[in-house]
């Protein structure tokens, strides 16, 4: 994480613990830095106006002025504990930690009353867990700046025949499954899109060269449709009876060609 992300990301802590504040060492922990790069983040954000505080003596530690901040979200238990279940399943390297984050920042908005109740209703779930292959999370990350950044990307490749290849590939999803989690992009090597298991990845770089423009199809991957999270940010697209943004596909893809990459 850079720095500027990381103030950014220091603010929001500060917002989500509310009245009870962090410590710099409580921050130097979460971001994996020294005590000392946080404070001096903290002094950043007091020069650039952030209205900081300090509570001193035991169980002290950094706030963030509260009036001078937007107004929390009202959340009732049932959407809390509703979620609470749909983070629960975001077990994926690249958004673990984000997830249980945003769930920090809703309990923080919580009165004590209502997060008893949600707390009490998510009790009564329980989620399958199938355990799946994780990709390598610094390798995941390559990936994820690429596809974001809309770069190209130089991958070492292991198909499931145990032959490893080398090939400059065009990010166009991550699709995330109950059997792993995959990269689709345009392959320069095949001349084709293909799909490839992230754990299989044993080395990713990202390029400054940019893709070539060309249509990017809704992903198929061992025969399952996906669904499309960012639908989720828009819920006045949603149509009535289609509202868990599954791909409007129909198409099915030769899975094992897919898988092989």
């Amino acid at each position: 994480m850079n720095r500027i992300d990381r103030l950014y990301a220091v603010v929001e802590e500060l917002r989500a613990a509310g009245l009870r504040g962090r410590t710099a060492r409580q921050l130097a922990t979460h971001f994996e830095v020294s005590v000392r790069t946080i404070e001096r983040d903290l002094s950043a954000l007091g020069q650039a106006g952030v209205p900081l505080a300090t509570k001193q003596g035991r169980g002290g530690g950094f706030t963030i002025d509260r009036s001078m901040s937007l107004p929390p979200l009202n959340f009732t238990p049932r959407e809390a504990a509703a979620v609470a279940v749909a983070l629960s399943r975001t077990e994926h390297v690249l958004f673990r930690k984000d997830a249980r984050s945003a769930l920090q920042k809703i309990i923080a908005a919580m009165p004590e009353r209502a997060l008893a109740e949600a707390r009490s209703a998510a009790a009564k779930v329980r989620l399958l867990v199938q355990p799946v292959p994780d990709p390598d999370a610094e390798i995941a990350e390559t990936i994820w700046r690429a596809l974001r950044d809309n770069h190209v990307l130089r991958i070492h490749y292991i198909d499931v025949g145990g032959v490893e290849t080398v090939r400059e590939v065009e990010p166009q999803h991550v699709v995330v499954g109950p059997n792993g989690s995959y990269l689709t992009a345009w392959c320069r090597l095949r001349g084709d899109d293909r799909v490839f298991r992230m754990d299989r990845i044993t080395e990713a770089e990202q390029s400054p060269r940019l893709p070539r423009p060309r249509p990017v199809p809704e992903p198929v991957v061992d025969g399952h449709e996906t669904k499309l999270p960012a639908s989720a940010l828009r819920p006045e697209d949603l149509l009535p009876n289609s509202d868990i943004g599954l791909s409007r596909t129909t198409e099915t893809v030769d899975s094992a060609r897919y898988t092989g990459g």
